[in-house]
């Protein structure tokens, strides 16, 4: 592909729009503010599907890289700003700002009767940005920049509320988690930078290309578990997902960019544009798939037993990432880029729609306090409804095709045996199907709770929800029956509805496997040991067994999906009654899981508490107050004095001159009589 595609438009267009609005906006009414974000956006997006259209017949010259000077140089060591266009860069950047345009139009809606309008496009614009920033950057330097910036917006947009306590703790939560992630990326580029002396992707993979697949634990392994740990910040995996549920706080639009579209998603890009460093460690490999599976089926405990409806979501979004993580900890890269496409699709939906929910309500987020709401919102019921069934993994929505891929990639993979010996898949697949059907139950529970019964909200409507620090629209302290969102929330949330339904028909035939597997085998087969260790995922036993093996296995996954429904409907559509009898008779289990295992305040007794009174008694009062203030104030102090006495001998007085002449005359002359006896 020799033309230049003028890559740098697609970033540039939304930071334009952040600009404009956030120095300007404060002046402008609202249709201008919002017109300013959506156009600019808009063109993003245009541009990204121009580019696409003109990439496509021409994937066998991709990568197509753009280089637009030095940006850093230090001896040998050269960063770029330029922009790495591929089949892995070129879906991300469709899912960012196609994705993004829709949530963009959805918040014209339902941020209208807020304050601080134009801060609130300006941040979305700029989150848009930060995150192009990060996926089209052509090098790892660039790709920190964009990582950064997106952590950066979140704290704002999650603080958007700043005046509300919970906010601006859930902001500052976010973006200090996500720093602890943070340190370890940095520390990957270091070993990066000292063992290959470039961050130029192009530069690394060619390097990396002249390595085999590590039989111990070593530099690929090093490297990649602390790529990994800035992962686990940036996509809310175990230890570092805390702060994902808290950022709920937000406004829903906010929710659905973060959780579909942006920010953590992150992670599973970069281990998947990293994959060939960590498919050089089966070390590194097992420690991604097994912090996957774990956070797939730890979040998806919490799911069941969350009320508040948008934090069934929440931990919904952390157990997905899980899955894409699970899929790349076996090699199964193309599997994880699916699921995290198709999952930006019915995630963004069901965000949407549950603030569609909420916009219903009045502000209500607890579905305690919801039921019977398809008769007041037909509209928001049945796309929610598509995006309910596509997470839960029935067929043929997007969701069946990318979890099925999964599994059956976790069941198939042998790339973790050279460290665990063989089997040890299977239990990954057990965890995952087990996790499937949770899946399908807390989400058929949010469904059920929310739409079907009565509606057990009247009694609330008199209620403020300030006290829940909930969403504070002006139209939401209304006290009659719930009322359909206009339709300029309704129209993306269709948009949605039919990419949940079809998006994921891309993958029949494995075609989005092959559409993506250059850059998942990239400088791999090269080496003879990748070809039996590294990806042996891809060599079937037989076309037939594993037609069939995979046949049981998607039949499974759809038997599990029907289960997860039937006991959703048997508890909380045929016998509400029951679930309060369940959550007394588990008695602790039900308290510590619906208190999210404790895990927040074992970290601040640990972690927060230790911090803060190191930094109050040792730091603050002892180095800054006593040491540094001490040494400078005494010091003033000293000079103060000093100039006081000095001030004494300026009086004004002949006498006072005449006494001070004499007293220096005798020390003069003192001072001579010493030296000429010394002499």
């Amino acid at each position: 592909m020799d033309q230049n595609l003028h890559l740098w438009i697609i970033p540039l267009l939304p930071l334009a729009g952040a600009a404009i609005n956030g120095l300007l906006g404060k002046r402008f009414p609202n249709k201008l503010v919002a017109s300013i974000a959506l156009f600019f956006t808009a063109c993003s997006f245009g541009y990204v599907a121009y580019i696409a259209a003109a990439v496509f017949p021409h994937l066998a010259a991709v990568p197509h890289i753009e280089s637009y000077g030095t940006w850093i140089q230090a001896g040998s060591f050269r960063a770029e700003f330029g922009a790495y266009l591929d089949q892995l860069s070129l879906i991300m950047i469709l899912v960012v700002t196609g994705v993004g345009f829709l949530i963009h139009v959805y918040s014209v809606g339902y941020m209208e009767h807020e304050g601080g309008y134009y801060r609130f496009f300006s941040y979305l614009n700029l989150f848009m940005f930060f995150m192009l920033t990060l996926v089209l950057g052509n090098n790892y330097l660039l790709m920190f920049v964009g990582w950064e910036g997106v952590g950066l917006a979140s704290y704002l947009l999650i603080g958007f509320f700043f005046r509300k306590h919970s906010a601006a703790q859930a902001g500052k939560k976010a973006f200090i988690t996500n720093r602890v992630g943070d340190f370890g990326f940095l520390i990957g580029l270091f070993l990066i930078i000292q063992h290959w002396g470039s961050l130029q992707y192009n530069s690394v993979f060619q390097t990396v290309s002249q390595y085999g697949v590590e039989t111990h634990a070593g530099l690929f392994t090093a490297i990649g578990i602390c790529l990994l740990i800035g992962a686990c910040g940036k996509s809310a995996q175990i230890p570092l997902y805390v702060w994902l549920p808290d950022a709920m706080e937000g406004p829903t639009p906010v929710s659905a960019l973060i959780h579909a579209a942006t920010m953590v998603t992150a992670g599973v890009y970069m281990v998947t544009r990293s994959n060939a460093i960590f498919s050089r460690s089966p070390h590194a490999m097992l420690v991604v798939a097994c912090i996957g599976a774990a956070t797939a089926i730890f979040a998806a405990t919490m799911g069941i037993t969350q009320t508040d409806i948008k934090r069934v979501l929440a931990y919904s979004t952390i157990s997905q990432l899980g899955y894409m993580f699970l899929a790349c900890g076996v090699g199964a890269y193309t599997a994880g880029v699916f699921h995290l496409m198709t999952h930006a699709f019915f995630k963004a939906l069901l965000f949407l729609s549950a603030g569609s929910v909420i916009h219903a309500v009045g502000g209500e987020q607890d579905m305690r306090n919801m039921g019977g709401l398809r008769k007041y919102i037909p509209w928001t019921f049945g796309v929610m409804t598509v995006a309910t069934f596509a997470i839960a993994g029935f067929p043929p929505l997007a969701g069946f095709f990318s979890k099925d891929e999964i599994l059956w990639k976790v069941w198939s993979s042998e790339s973790l045996r050279p460290v665990v010996g063989e089997g040890f898949n299977k239990f990954l697949w057990l965890v995952g199907i087990t996790t499937a059907g949770m899946t399908s139950f807390y989400m058929f529970r949010q469904w059920f709770m929310t739409f079907f019964g009565e509606y057990r909200g009247a009694k609330h409507d008199q209620e403020s929800d300030h006290a829940h620090g909930h969403d504070t629209h002006d139209d939401h302290g209304h006290h009659g029956a719930p009322h359909e969102s206009p339709m300029i929330m309704i129209a993306p949330l269709v948009v949605l509805a039919i990419l949940s339904f079809c998006g994921g028909w891309v993958g029949i035939h494995n075609k989005f496997d092959g559409f993506l597997s250059p850059v998942t085998k990239l400088q791999v087969e090269n080496t003879p040991a990748a070809e039996t260790t590294l990806m042996p995922h891809e060599q079937e036993k037989s076309e037939e067994s594993g037609a069939s093996t995979e046949l049981i296995l998607m039949i499974t996954s759809v038997g599990v999906a029907i289960l997860g429904f039937g006991a959703a409907w048997y508890l909380y559509k045929a016998h509400p009654e029951k679930p309060a009898e369940l959550a007394k008779s588990a008695g602790g289990l039900y308290t510590t899981v619906a208190n999210k295992y404790y895990v927040d305040e074992f970290y601040g007794a640990t972690l927060v508490k230790p911090i803060l009174l190191a930094s109050t008694n040792l730091l603050w009062k002892g180095v800054d107050v006593t040491l540094i203030d001490g040494a400078l104030n005494g010091s003033a102090a000293g000079a103060q004095e000093t100039s006081r006495g000095v001030g004494r001998m300026q009086s004004g007085n002949i006498r006072s001159y005449a006494g001070w002449v004499a007293v220096g005359a005798a020390v003069v002359i003192g001072y001579m009589v010493y030296v000429g006896v010394g002499r």
